[in-house]
């Protein structure tokens, strides 16, 4: 009776075993609520009322948006091919370290363009920039790697890829 149902479920479309189809809305959609709600749980903790407001902004918005574009790659160019823990703890690394690199980046950019915008060289949201981008975006770089890594295996190769 087991072998009956496995094969009209497999007919039907549905997953038999292994991990859930990576899937990216759910990956951006995790991506801003994980980190806002850790953070905001910790502001509200400590009293903080500067990281409670950057739990929803430039931490939760950083993330799930590094969470997209680091998503959305792996999806179009990302290689699938089965690999070990250290290879692929070494491949989300390394996008952790690329993301961070680029996110402070765009924090100095913003620390050294946004007095000529607002008239304001300083405030608590300009000083917090260059420590929650890069930190948001190594988490959300890892995150996503990890798991686009460990569910690689559901779809075969196209072409020489």
């Amino acid at each position: 009776m087991t072998n009956t149902n496995q094969h009209v479920s497999q007919q039907a479309g549905q997953r038999t075993g292994g991990p859930p189809p990576f899937v990216l809305w759910r990956e951006v959609a995790m991506g801003y609520v994980a980190p806002a709600v850790t953070a905001g749980a910790g502001a509200l903790i400590g009293g903080n009322t500067q990281l409670l407001w950057a739990a929803g902004t430039s931490i939760a918005g950083t993330s799930a948006v590094v969470a997209f574009l680091v998503g959305g790659w792996l999806q179009l160019f990302g290689r699938r091919r089965t690999t070990g823990p250290a290879h692929r703890a070494a491949l989300s690394l390394a996008g952790a370290a690329l993301a961070a690199v680029l996110a402070l980046a765009c924090a100095c950019a913003a620390q050294y363009w946004r007095p000529g915008w607002t008239g304001s060289s300083h405030g608590p949201a300009l000083d917090r920039l260059s420590f929650d981008l890069p930190l948001s975006a190594a988490l959300a770089a890892t995150i996503v790697g990890w798991r686009w890594r460990g569910r690689s295996t559901t779809r075969p190769l196209k072409g020489n890829l």
